[in-house]
């Protein structure tokens, strides 16, 4: 399967990160999508971090409790039964399971809570290559950096159009694109994204 993103590089950690750090890279994201950050802005924007919220959670559900990062990084290779940590390089998320599959994630409960985790997966999937094309991926509510990771992978170069006049400096949120997702695309064109910050405020 061809490397897309994984629930660590989400979070902007790496698979041997602790649990102290997963945490804190949760919160991180999560302070740019708290309601306080998003007064007055757009409703597109609105939807963005509401999508954006939902990835976090799933990323956070995995790699937050200790048995379900153990299984998680069983499933994905990073560790092996009975090992310590395997490869520390980036190895891909497993896009298009069904229910059952995510009982050694979360937990029966945590698959009926994190229903939504199988879309969020599947538009973070690869898709095949067709005469030269390839299908391009939905980015919309992930951040600009996990989006530039995606996008190389996919092998589209980006243009970043961005939204906010007095930006913070932090991390965007990626809010729209074009072309649009499940769109054909020929590798080396651009993605043209629109990325919003929230705004400083005045004094």
């Amino acid at each position: 399967m061809t490397p897309v993103i994984t629930w660590y590089e989400v979070l902007g950690v790496l698979p041997h990160a602790s649990a102290t750090e997963i945490k804190r890279g949760y919160d991180v994201k999560a302070a740019l999508l708290s309601p306080r950050m998003l007064t007055g802005a757009p409703s597109t924007v609105v939807r963005a971090a509401s999508r954006a919220q939902q990835i976090l959670d799933a990323a956070w559900w995995a790699l937050g409790d200790a048995t379900r990062r153990a299984s998680y990084d069983e499933a994905i290779g990073v560790r092996r039964p009975g090992e310590g940590l395997g490869r520390e390089e980036s190895v891909p998320s497993y896009p298009g399971w069904g229910p059952a599959d995510f009982d050694f994630v979360a937990g029966r409960a945590g698959a009926v809570l994190m229903g939504g985790l199988m879309a969020v997966a599947d538009f973070l999937a690869p898709h095949p290559a067709e005469h030269g094309r390839v299908t391009v991926p939905d980015v919309r509510g992930l951040f600009y950096k996990e989006c530039l990771q995606i996008v190389g992978r996919h092998g589209f170069r980006v243009t970043a159009v961005r939204l906010t006049e007095r930006p913070m400096p932090v991390d965007g949120l990626v809010v729209d694109q074009s072309p649009g997702p499940q769109a054909k695309a020929r590798r080396d064109s651009v993605l043209t994204i629109q990325v919003w910050h929230p705004p400083h405020t005045s004094p």
